[in-house]
C-alpha cells in the first residue's frame, strides 16, 4: 500500500490543497458547535469555558421569536422548491428543441450569466427595478398612478424573493438537465416517432424518463437545505418593515452572534438547522433510492 502511495505521490500532492481546505474550512470548524453546550467567556476560551447541557437549545424552543423565523424559513424554501425547482427544467425543454446553434448558445449565456454575480451586485439591479425611485415605479408614476412599495410590502416580499431567486439562477440549474438531455439516445426518439408520438408525447415519454435520475437527485440536495432559504439574498433585501414575513433563521443566527455577541445561542439554532438538514436528506436520499432512482449514496 505504501508503495503504490509513494509511486502515485505526485497525484496526491495535486490533491493535498483540496484536502488543506476542508481541514481547515469544514472539518476544523466543528470544535465551535460545543459553544452551543456551555457559557461561553471570552477570557476563557471556548475549551475553558464552563458547560451548561442544553440550556440554550431550551432557550431557543421557548423563544416567541423562534416559531416566526422557523415559519419563514419553510415557507419561503418550499415557495422556491415549488416555484423555482420545475423552471431548469422547463427551460432546458425548450433550449433543447431549438435548432439554430448560435440563438442556443446566445440565450444560454445571457440566461446563466447572473449566476456569476453576487447578490449585492444582482440585489442592486433589481432595486434599479422595483426600489421606490425604480424603473417600475417611475413607469407608474409617469403614467399617473401611484408608486408601489415592492421592497417594504410584506405582501409581496416572499413573491420578490421567489422570483429574483428564479431569475438569478434558472439558467445556471439548466445545464445540468441540458447535460443530462444530451445523453439520450436518439434511437428512442425515432422509435417514438415510428409509433405515432408528437413533440409532446416524446417529451413525456422519452425526455422526462431520460433525465429522471438528475431530477430526483438534484430534488434530494434542494429538499435538504429546506432550512437554508438563502442567507444572502434575504439580508440584502430584508429590512424592519418585513421582518414579520422575511427574517429567516441564518439572518437571525448573524444579528444573535455577530451584532448581539450571543455566540452560544447563535452556535444552538445552526446546530439545530443542521441537524434537521441532515435528517432530511438522509429520508430523501432513502426514500428515492426505495423508488429504484440513484441516489446519494
Amino acid at each position: 500500500m505504501g508503495t503504490r502511495i509513494w509511486q502515485a505521490r505526485h497525484i496526491y500532492m495535486l490533491i493535498l490543497p483540496t484536502i488543506a481546505f476542508f481541514a481547515v474550512f469544514t472539518y476544523a470548524p466543528f470544535y465551535g458547535i460545543t459553544l452551543a453546550f456551555k457559557d461561553f467567556k471570552i477570557l476563557s476560551g471556548i475549551l475553558h469555558s464552563p458547560w451548561v447541557g442544553f440550556e440554550h437549545f431550551r432557550s431557543m424552543f421557548a423563544s416567541e421569536k423562534f416559531p416566526e423565523l422557523l415559519r419563514n424559513t419553510v415557507v419561503i424554501s418550499l415557495y422556491r422548491l415549488i416555484f423555482g425547482f420545475p423552471v431548469p427544467i422547463l427551460f432546458a425543454l425548450l433550449l433543447n428543441e431549438v435548432r439554430q446553434l448560435w440563438f442556443k448558445r446566445s440565450i444560454q449565456t445571457i440566461t446563466y450569466f447572473p449566476h456569476f454575480l453576487s447578490w449585492v451586485v444582482f440585489g442592486g439591479i433589481v432595486y434599479n427595478f422595483i426600489g421606490p425611485s425604480g424603473i417600475i415605479n417611475l413607469l407608474l408614476v409617469n403614467a399617473g398612478l401611484d408608486k408601489f412599495n415592492f421592497t417594504t410590502n410584506d405582501e409581496v416580499f416572499r413573491t420578490v424573493i421567489v422570483v429574483t431567486a428564479i431569475l438569478k439562477e434558472f439558467g445556471w440549474g439548466a445545464i445540468i438537465y441540458l447535460a443530462a438531455l444530451s445523453g439520450i439516445d436518439g434511437q428512442l426518439y425515432e422509435a417514438a416517432k415510428i409509433d405515432g408520438a408528437g413533440k409532446l408525447r416524446q417529451i413525456w415519454h422519452v425526455t422526462l424518463p431520460g433525465i429522471r435520475p438528475i431530477i430526483a437527485l438534484l430534488f434530494c440536495l434542494q429538499l435538504a437545505g429546506i432550512l437554508d432559504a438563502g442567507f444572502d439574498q434575504i439580508f440584502i433585501f430584508l429590512n424592519p418593515a418585513v421582518y414579520d414575513v422575511g427574517d429567516i433563521i441564518d439572518t437571525y443566527v448573524y444579528r444573535l452572534g455577530l451584532l448581539q455577541s450571543q455566540f452560544e445561542l447563535a452556535t444552538a439554532v445552526g446546530l439545530f438547522k443542521g441537524v434537521i438538514g441532515m435528517v432530511l436528506i438522509i429520508a430523501a436520499n432513502t426514500t428515492i433510492r426505495r423508488m429504484g432512482e440513484k441516489s446519494l449514496w
